[in-house]
């Protein structure tokens, strides 16, 4: 019996040494290939393309006032100009990041993209410099489109002091901040609804990103900033995820 639980070792050993040394061959052969090699599957076949030869796109067309180019432009911007917004603006933007829209089958949906169509975020802005519009902070009603009065005051410096003192915030005529309700979406979804939120807040921040830039205005995502202290400053209880201010760029 030891005899052949011996022998029975010794070929499982030879067995995984010739395992481990095909793999690093291949491993080998795989990081030795010469420039201009295509990779190939088991029967030998090339995978980049049927013809062995890199495949030319046709050139993407920025044109004045399409979604190309201001997608090509799309800058982060810290920098504005001293220029009051105007409330035309101001509704532009809320609108992108979070407004209604209208897809022909379930009816009215909203801008952007959200799992379970749960939409976890809510819109805040911290006004101070926008015409018609008195400084403080607002709740965008997205079934409205219109703005909800939370506090009254020009809250910018507190807002930039939230955010570890990052002064081009309290420079910007206004700001926009995303805020996450969680329980929206992880009711549903469970731990993996975090991750659903997020890819939310992605999908509405670029949304402001290129109508601003449409608009030749200029913002930045900012994501550092005392969660607790943010919070308190536009009075929510949900979780601030990004701020996001707004101005004409000062080149």
């Amino acid at each position: 019996m030891f005899s052949l639980l011996l022998r029975y070792s010794i070929v499982s050993v030879l067995m995984t040494i010739l395992f481990l040394t095909g793999c690093s061959q291949d491993a080998l052969n795989q990081d030795d290939m010469e420039p201009g090699e295509f990779i190939k599957d088991e029967a030998g076949e090339n995978l980049n393309s049927e013809t062995g030869e890199d495949l030319a796109l046709p050139p993407v067309e920025f044109e004045d006032g399409t979604l190309a180019e201001s997608i090509y432009q799309r800058r982060s911007h810290r920098n504005y100009k001293e220029r009051t917004l105007d409330l035309s603006e101001i509704g532009y933007l809320l609108w992108a990041a979070g407004g209604l829209s209208v897809d022909g089958i379930t009816g009215p949906t909203r801008v952007y993209p959200s799992a379970g169509g749960l939409y976890p975020l809510d819109f805040y802005l911290v006004a101070g410099e926008v015409a018609g519009l008195s400084a403080g902070v607002y709740r965008y009603n997205h079934t409205e489109h219109n703005l909800i009065p939370v506090i009254s005051g020009d809250f910018r410096d507190r807002l930039a002091e939230a955010a570890l003192g990052q002064g081009f915030i309290a420079d910007a005529p206004a700001s926009i901040v995303l805020v996450a309700y969680y329980e929206r979406t992880k009711s549903r979804y469970g731990e993996r609804g975090e991750r659903y939120v997020h890819l939310d807040a992605g999908y509405a921040s670029q949304n402001i990103y290129l109508v601003a830039t449409e608009m030749g205005l200029g913002t930045v995502a900012v994501g550092a900033f005392d969660d607790t202290a943010l919070a308190d400053v536009i009075q929510t209880s949900g979780d601030p995820l990004m701020a996001m201010p707004i101005g004409e760029i000062n080149q």
